[in-house]
């Protein structure tokens, strides 16, 4: 791997990670693109799980102040009730439907993490699942009555956007893109959907990527150290940029230049695929 492919697949992880059309799919896809055939897989692995580490610290920094309070207000509801006001109750409500929403994604990936990490690891999937989840998104974001706020999330909505998030276990679906559908179609607003869904997965990102990192770091050669190094800077700054840009395009844009992207995407792979352009 040179220094091009590695800030090329900087930007494509920064990029992907927290826009609605997968980043597992365009990392893969990428990845074949660049013909990394000279890196084996448990480098390659590592590579990928140490450059996650970037779009996580910027998501974390992002909402750093919202994670702080939510914290804060969690345990003050725990240990300091006389101390509650109609703020903190509100935000240690959002703390425990945090909590709730990151069960199901955690159930089920350890639940199937073989499968997920092998058989579904396929461009076919990834190609079927980024058409059909765009679709979906489409739907939600067209017929969505996105009248409700953040501030109205009950524990049943947050479960569901759980539900929602777990989906992107599936390559191709997308960890963002699952959990906006969810909260599309619940009635919430575009903001508020992709503000929830941001604030969900810190704590399912951030255990994902230390625990890929930790199992396959030593696979990583000091041969590697520059390239990894700067693959993963520059997705922490292209990811950051993204949120921002993102949250405030939200305030008045919608979703369909991501619905029309995912299905250019999944349609040129399928021809890609079918005439041997690439490997499944």
């Amino acid at each position: 791997m040179n220094l091009f492919d590695a800030l090329v697949l900087g930007i494509v992880q920064g990029l992907t990670e927290f826009l609605p059309i997968s980043s597992s799919a365009h990392v893969q896809i990428a990845q074949q693109l660049l013909n990394l055939g000279e890196m084996s897989k448990p480098q390659l692995t590592a590579f990928i799980a140490t450059i996650q580490l970037g779009t996580e610290t910027a998501v974390v920094i992002y909402f750093w102040k919202d994670i702080v309070r939510i914290i804060k207000s969690f345990f003050t509801s725990l240990f300091r009730r006389s101390d509650l006001t109609t703020e903190v109750s509100r935000d240690a409500k959002l703390g425990w439907l945090i909590i709730w929403g990151t069960v199901p994604v955690v159930v089920l990936g350890l639940a199937f993490s073989g499968i997920i990490e092998n058989q579904l690891r396929n461009l076919w999937i990834i190609a079927f699942s980024l058409i059909i989840f765009g679709l979906v998104l489409g739907v939600a974001d067209r017929y969505g009555k996105r009248t409700k706020s953040i501030e109205q999330l009950t524990t049943k909505h947050g479960i569901l956007f759980g539900l929602g998030q777990a989906l992107a276990l599936i390559p191709g679906v997308s960890r963002s893109g699952g959990t906006i559908s969810v909260g599309l179609f619940l009635g919430y607003s575009r903001q508020a959907a992709a503000r929830y869904s941001f604030l969900l997965a810190i704590p399912a990102v951030i255990a994902s990527g230390l625990y890929q990192f930790l199992k396959t770091y030593s696979d990583l050669d000091s041969s590697l150290l520059a390239t990894t190094i700067l693959a993963t800077v520059v997705s922490f700054a292209v990811g950051y940029s993204v949120i921002v840009v993102l949250l405030r395009y939200l305030n008045r844009g919608s979703f369909m230049p991501f619905v029309i992207w995912r299905v250019f995407v999944g349609i040129a792979l399928i021809v890609l695929l079918s005439s041997n352009q690439l490997v499944a």
